[in-house]
């Protein structure tokens, strides 16, 4: 089995492209901090590319600077090509099937792509799944939630049968 749950920032802006066929990718860093600390106490943290395709890759572009942080979860691939010094490269990335948006940058959310019909970004514990075609929906804190339930109810401890 070749799966990855991955949550970090990414370490510059997504670079989107287009194959000859017209479809999307798009490629950037992943800053993934380890769960140890070194000899000096300082954590470090690992930089995995991400490689991210189609509807998914335009999204990446469009909402996620450098400092956003995501949840991705995909597989591990491994290829190789010839540089022009004639050499064999090869490259480990992980192709993300799913990315969840999950903060912005401490600079905050891009505001020159978000489209009006949807926020760029929500709270940080409730990542905001742009695959789905829905608003999230809001509500009113200012009034009493419970001023439509009736009389109060008295608990006790004692009625409890264990």
């Amino acid at each position: 089995m070749n799966k990855v749950f991955l949550i970090g920032r990414l370490t510059r802006d997504p670079e989107l492209r287009y194959t000859s066929s017209n479809i999307p990718s798009a490629t950037f860093s992943l800053a993934v901090d380890r769960n140890f600390t070194n000899q000096n106490g300082e954590r470090e943290a690992d930089f995995i590319n991400i490689v991210v395709w189609r509807r998914q890759a335009e999204n990446v572009k469009n909402y996620l600077t450098k400092g956003s942080q995501v949840a991705i979860d995909g597989r591990i691939q491994t290829r190789s090509y010839d540089a022009q010094d004639g050499s064999k490269r090869y490259v480990t990335e992980v192709v993300a099937d799913n990315v969840q948006f999950l903060g912005r940058p401490s600079g905050g959310a891009r505001e020159d792509s978000a489209p009006s019909s949807q926020p760029a970004f929500q709270d940080e514990a409730t990542p905001y799944d742009f695959s789905s075609n829905t608003t999230p929906s809001t509500t009113d804190v200012s009034s009493d939630p419970f001023s439509d339930f009736g009389a109060n109810i008295e608990i006790s401890d004692d009625e409890l049968p264990f």
